[in-house]
This record gives C-alpha cells, sequence and structure tokens, in this order.
C-alpha cells in the first residue's frame, strides 16, 4: 500500500524527486562553502595586491628565450618516455581490472594498485625519484611513468569493459584462451580509443611535467621555479609564455588526430 501510495503521489507531483536533489545539491555547495571559509571581505581588499604582481610579470624577457625553448624541449622528451612507459605498463593492469575478462580477485587487485597509484600526487612522486636518481629529467620521467598508469590504466579498463561482448562470447565458444581473447576480441576494438586516451595523456604530462620542475624534477618548470625564487618575474613570463605556445599546438594536434582515430 505504502509503495502505491508513494507511486501515485510521484505520478501526481513528477517534480518532488528534482526539487529534493536540488536542495540536496545546494545544501552540499553550501557546507563545502562553509568548509573553505573564505573572507569575502579580505578578497574585496585583495585586488590591488594582484594587480601590483600581475604588473611585475611584464613586459616578457625575452634574453632567456633560448634557455625556455631548451627546457621545454627537455619537458616535452620526459612526456614522451613518460607516457609511453607508463601506456606499456597501463595495458596489463587495465586487463587485469576489466569485469568482463578478469576473474573478481584479479580484479580487486588490479583495481587497488589503480588506486594506490592514483591517490599519490605527482610532486610526491617527483620527490622520490630525485631522492632516487638525483635532480634532472631522469627523475621527472619517472615520476610521470607512474603517474599515467594511475590514469591510462583506468581509461584502458573503461575501454576494455565497453566492447561488443558478443565477439568475446563467440571466442569463447572456440575455445579461446584469456591472452588470445584479450589478442583477437579486444585490442583491435580498442585500439582507436586507447590511442586516443595515450594522446591526451601526453597533452597533459606536458602540463604536469612543469609542475614537477618545482621540485627539481627537470624540464621548463626547473627554470620557471628558479626564475620566480628569485624574483625574476619577467623572465618566469617568458617561460610560460613559450609553454602556453606549445601546449596549444600540441592541444590542436592532438584533437585533431584523436578525432580521425575516433573516426575509423
Amino acid at each position: 500500500m505504502k509503495n502505491s501510495y508513494c507511486l501515485q503521489f510521484l505520478n501526481r507531483y513528477p517534480w518532488f524527486i528534482p526539487l529534493l536533489v536540488l536542495l540536496f545539491m545546494i545544501g552540499v555547495y553550501i557546507w563545502a562553502l562553509q568548509g573553505l571559509k573564505v573572507d569575502f571581505e579580505l578578497l574585496k581588499d585583495s585586488s590591488p595586491y594582484i594587480i601590483d604582481f600581475i604588473s611585475r610579470l611584464f613586459p616578457p624577457d625575452w634574453k632567456v628565450l633560448n634557455i625556455a625553448v631548451k627546457g621545454l624541449i627537455e619537458t616535452v622528451q620526459m612526456s614522451i618516455w613518460g607516457t609511453s612507459i607508463g601506456a606499456i605498463l597501463s595495458l596489463p593492469i587495465a586487463i587485469a581490472s576489466a569485469s568482463n575478462i578478469a576473474p573478481l580477485w584479479l580484479r580487486w587487485i588490479a583495481n587497488l594498485l589503480q588506486n594506490a597509484v592514483r591517490s599519490v600526487p605527482s610532486i610526491i612522486l617527483g620527490l622520490i625519484f630525485v631522492a632516487a636518481t638525483g635532480l634532472g629529467a631522469p627523475a621527472g620521467t619517472l615520476a610521470l611513468s607512474i603517474y599515467t598508469i594511475g590514469y591510462l590504466a583506468k581509461f584502458y579498463q573503461q575501454a576494455i569493459e565497453s566492447v561488443d561482448h558478443r565477439s568475446l562470447e563467440s571466442l569463447q565458444v572456440i575455445g579461446a584462451s584469456r591472452i588470445q581473447i584479450a589478442q583477437y576480441g579486444i585490442l583491435p576494438q580498442i585500439l582507436p580509443l586507447g590511442l586516443g586516451y595515450t594522446l591526451w595523456m601526453f597533452e597533459y604530462n606536458i602540463r604536469a611535467a612543469s609542475v614537477l620542475g618545482v621540485v627539481g624534477a627537470g624540464g621548463i618548470g626547473f627554470q620557471l621555479k628558479s626564475y620566480i625564487d628569485g624574483f625574476e618575474y619577467t623572465k618566469a613570463t617568458t617561460m610560460m609564455l613559450v609553454l602556453l605556445i606549445v601546449v596549444t599546438v600540441i592541444d590542436w594536434f592532438s584533437s585533431k588526430l584523436r578525432r580521425y582515430l575516433e573516426s575509423m
């Protein structure tokens, strides 16, 4: 009787559930804002300081352009190797995580590994490998490799789980092993999507590599931090502008390539 009454009520007032969801979301945002403890009075009086800091960034000092290009090349090299190593290591983890091919016990282990990697910030990974290999690009490359695993493994897993199950069932009927199912039934279907995810991760790693430079892990970020620490803001602006141009070009090229792969 209660269920019948509830159904009648919802049919009569279809706006009730959306209203509850809206009120719940408003409550969540109010709760989150209270936790931030934002001082709006302070924000109102902070604009002169923001303007003063931004004014110190200009005009860019183009005398350090050659240093910026050198650091940027190192950043791209770090991203290429870090993304490639991470992508290779992500694939078996993704296969072990996929619910349509892996047993439950293996999925638990693989998903736990993914979550563990994703829970470690990239800067912490950078510090770990700086301690292991010293300052420079090798530490940044290794940090990017591990960081990439946490995300590409999840992306690859979702791609694997979205494949046509009928093709997998056909392979199972003819007695194919799990490895053969992955090789002939899954990889051909996920390859375009997987390459698109990998290109996206490469773009992201260009920016992540610049952040890793803050802890001495090489690339343009190392030079950027050095100039900021030395209050040489106009030189830092040159670094940021060069990075912006290259990231924009790579983003444009990768977007074109991803659309081509998705249309295959």
